[in-house]
């Protein structure tokens, strides 16, 4: 017997009548939102029904992020299907790329849109209801796909997400269900997000979905969506709607530190801050300002957030902490000084999609994942990332890391930001 869909579970958890989604003075409880999903989710199973009805298998999703992004998403999770974003930032020829490279089956678009990406012989199929938006449901004709089609629906699919970017030697992330509850279980050893907090959103969910807004549902937390272009406009969002979490990028908590409204947020108990590398210079300004470390976590998409800095956030704010519960660490010699970082525990990846590649087959004999990171671990066990491998220069004998040069950069005032590489 399958194991229940990850919309079930979020369904079985919590009361209907909390508070899932805050946004713009608009409050979406969960069930309302999980009865948009449902729309969406009856709207896609009849149009497969229409054509045929083991067909549509993988469904994109290019719409801004927003609360009817979020019941969409849920709809194509609760239809079976796979959900796979398609980053509105990306050029039109890297959409077309990343719709053939998964043999998409079908495509959300904002209603009445043009969109020049989508193959010639795709078929507007029908108008979907989310939330207050109207949606284009596309019906795509895919060609061969270039992963065995029995091995991917073997997996109990839920999601795709290329690492980065869709060209060059990104492969495709595949997520099942079983691996969505396992890691989003596995990061919230060390965030404790539970029914009493309200989570500040500011990142894009097309890249930022499965291991943060699915894990707050999850766990009976409301997400506070921030259409903020100021830091003193983030601040005020986070004080009237009570923010108890902070979660964001190092652009927006350095906004936070330098903005002129007052300087406090009581509410606040954790501000976690990813998707890019944190530097000192912000930390210690946030700090100052909100009376609150800033914990840097290590988020992977093939194992979720398996790193945070918990314990030393205040004296080591670069580093990328510990293990979480249910997680180890090592290093493997790269060289001299720091090592690749290497990763076993629960809520990995399941396949790479292209070339296709199982989980088993990429990880070695003991069950380690090599990150491609390389990365240093002092005598308190706390970790900080040096680099990836393949930015490591080498100036005359001597390794240098471009991360680093960018860092020191950065602590000029002069720099807003810098970029170093060794060509």
């Amino acid at each position: 017997m399958p194991s229940p869909h990850i919309v079930d579970l979020i369904r079985s958890r919590s009361a209907p009548d909390a508070v899932a989604v805050s946004a713009m003075g608009r409050k979406t409880s969960l069930g309302e939102l999980l009865e948009q999903a449902s729309t969406v989710a009856h709207a896609l199973r009849s149009a497969g029904d229409s054509a045929d009805p083991a067909r549509v298998r993988r469904i994109g999703l290019h719409f801004p992020s927003g609360p009817d992004y979020i019941a969409a998403a849920l709809g194509v999770l609760e239809a079976d299907a796979c959900f796979v974003p398609v980053p509105e930032e990306l050029a039109d020829a890297e959409k077309r790329t990343l719709v053939e490279r998964t043999a998409l089956d079908a495509v959300l678009t904002p209603a009445g849109g043009s969109e020049p990406w989508l193959p010639a012989s795709t078929l507007h199929a029908q108008l979907v209801q989310a939330g207050d938006s109207v949606l284009d449901l596309h019906l795509v004709t895919p060609g061969d796909p270039v992963f065995p089609e029995e091995a991917f629906a073997a997996l109990n699919p839920a999601f795709i997400r290329f690492s980065s970017g869709t060209t060059g030697r990104s492969k495709g992330v595949v997520l099942s269900h079983e691996t969505l509850k396992a890691r989003i279980e596995a990061a919230n050893g060390g965030l404790r997000i539970g029914p009493g907090d309200r989570v500040l959103w500011t990142l894009p969910m097309a890249h930022h979905f499965a291991v943060s807004i699915i894990l707050y549902l999850y766990h009976g937390a409301t997400t506070i969506l921030a259409e903020a272009r100021s830091g003193a406009e983030l601040l005020e969002i986070a004080r009237s709607e009570g923010a108890t979490v902070m979660y964001g990028s190092p652009f927006h908590f350095r906004q936070l530190a330098d903005c002129d409204a007052g300087a406090d947020c009581p509410t606040l108990r954790l501000a976690v801050s990813t998707a890019a590398a944190l530097d000192a210079v912000t930390a210690r300004s946030f700090q100052r300002r909100f009376g609150k470390p800033l914990v840097q976590g290590l988020g992977i998409i093939e194992a979720g957030l398996p790193m945070l800095n918990l314990a030393n956030a205040e004296t080591k704010p670069e580093s990328i902490g510990r293990p979480l519960p249910g997680y180890e660490a090592k290093l493997r010699p790269a060289g001299e000084g720091a090592g690749e970082l290497l990763l076993r525990g629960g809520g990995f990846f399941d396949a790479y999609l292209d070339p296709w590649q199982r989980r088993e087959d990429v990880m070695d004999a003991d069950g380690w994942f090599a990150t491609g990171d390389l990365a240093e671990v002092d005598a308190d066990g706390d970790w900080t990332l040096k680099g990836r491998l393949k930015s490591l220069i080498n100036v005359g004998g001597m390794k240098v890391f471009a991360e680093e040069v960018e860092r020191v950069l950065a602590e000029h005032p002069g720099i807003e930001r810098a970029l170093v590489s060794g060509q």
